[in-house]
């Protein structure tokens, strides 16, 4: 299975974030994650579509686009004109709305022919989403609670990891993407991949290394 950095640019210098997205391509970063806020379902603003727009001709590596936002179906038509490779939506802003509200904006991902993804933070079961893996291409499981980056790696979410990866291999999905989001560090980066994850997003053991190269590949493994 290809274990995937997905370097977070929250954690970048917005004021050169052209030079920072071609950095990361040479440095041999897999996808560039987009962390979206929207200071409702997450306390900080960060950025919107317009960001990712302004990226895509900068790189032919993926763009993740994480949306931590309230009614996530409401914006989906613009991050996939924009140029998302893949889009993944929290199981709880959806469950908010309704019961189906999830599963409804997968398909509704998916009708553009973008890749999409279901989001549980730490204090969901990671079973909650299991209903709707057969519709994604990616979940990810939050090891930190959402909102800022330079949090902690919750060492709980590793059983969450090797239940997702259970539960994709019982469903015929066994190279199934799971990607893990916060406090990914070098030092942790080897038990959350035996966990089963083969996504992992970094911020800061990233953009704060002397070598973002180095950085990937240790991360990387």
């Amino acid at each position: 299975m290809q274990i995937k950095i997905a370097p977070s640019i929250l954690s970048a210098d917005f004021s050169v974030m052209g030079e920072t997205i071609k950095k990361l391509e040479k440095c041999g970063a897999d996808l560039i994650h987009c962390d979206v806020m929207d200071g409702s379902f997450v306390e900080p603003i960060t950025f919107g579509g317009q960001m990712i727009k302004n990226i895509r001709p900068l790189t032919k590596l993926p763009l993740d686009a994480h949306l931590m936002i309230e009614h996530p179906k409401t914006q989906i038509k613009f991050f996939a004109d924009a140029g998302a490779d893949i889009i993944t939506v929290h199981y709880k802003a959806c469950k908010k709305i309704s019961d189906t509200y999830l599963e409804e904006t997968l398909r509704l991902i998916k009708s553009y022919g973008v890749k999409c993804g279901a989001v549980v933070n730490p204090d969901v079961p990671v079973e909650n989403i299991f209903p709707v893996f057969p519709l994604c291409d990616m979940v990810l499981l939050m090891s930190v609670y959402p909102g800022y980056g330079g949090q902690k790696f919750i060492p709980d979410v590793l059983e969450k990891v090797r239940k997702a990866r259970a539960y994709a291999i019982e469903i015929g999905r066994p190279d199934m993407d799971i990607e893990i989001d916060g406090g990914v560090t070098e030092e942790n980066a080897q038990i959350i991949r035996e966990a089963g994850a083969n996504v992992l997003v970094a911020g800061s053991a990233v953009f704060k290394s002397p070598d973002m190269a180095v950085a990937i590949e240790k991360i990387r493994g």
